[in-house]
């Protein structure tokens, strides 16, 4: 007895979901992120230095408290934007709704647009969108998440809580005790993977440019 035809299975819908984290330019992009990242946090200031108490004192002047913030940030940068960083951290952590509202934004930048294959178009529901929709609707998205929820406010009030621990901090902490090397960058800092990552996203440029 002959034995049944075998069905072809394709995988095509799972290849292309798969597609945008196998591109080359993706890999690149997380490998230079995490490599950067890690670079910048190696840079961090010892903590005991941030809260030793014998270098509190009140400023006299808003003056003098300007100028020991400047100071201050450009010696404990990194710290600082870590500080920031664990406060945006906790706020979203607390508002589990509001996390996922923002991975589930970020993804679909990341794989609908950015590192999506221009050779893949995006079929949903048996309707295929250009470049220029999918586009649209994720800055309306981004608009709506932003400004019309309440995750646009939980940033903005953990930013500002960040920056007022930031702020007070560099007022109170007398830098004169502090110097910085002469060959450390006066860019350099936490926020300087942004370079990085913006090398990494460059390889994915032509695939984009070409469908605006």
């Amino acid at each position: 007895m002959a034995s049944p035809p075998t069905l072809p299975i394709s995988t095509s819908q799972s290849d292309a979901a798969a597609a945008p984290i196998s591109t080359p330019a993706f890999r690149s992009f997380l490998s230079n992120l995490s490599a950067n990242i890690r670079h910048s946090l190696s840079q961090r200031r010892p903590w005991y230095e941030l809260l030793d108490r014998t270098s509190f004192a009140r400023p006299d002047s808003l003056s003098e408290a300007a100028s020991r913030i400047r100071k201050n940030f450009s010696y404990f940068r990194i710290n600082y934007i870590s500080l920031i960083a664990v406060s945006l951290a906790l706020s979203l952590l607390s508002h589990p709704f509001s996390l996922l509202v923002l991975l589930a934004l970020l993804a679909a930048w990341l794989f609908l647009y950015l590192f999506r294959p221009s050779d893949q178009p995006l079929v949903i529901g048996g309707r295929t969108f250009s470049p220029r929709e999918i586009l649209g609707i994720l800055v309306v998205s981004t608009v709506v998440v932003v400004f019309l929820t309440s995750v646009g406010s939980l940033l903005i009030s953990a930013l500002l809580v960040g920056l007022a621990i930031v702020c007070t901090h560099g007022a109170f902490r007398v830098p004169e005790d502090l110097f910085l090397d002469d060959s450390e960058p006066a860019n350099a800092g936490f926020l300087s993977f942004l370079g990085g990552a913006a090398s990494a996203a460059a390889a994915a440029a032509p695939a984009v440019s070409s469908r605006v």
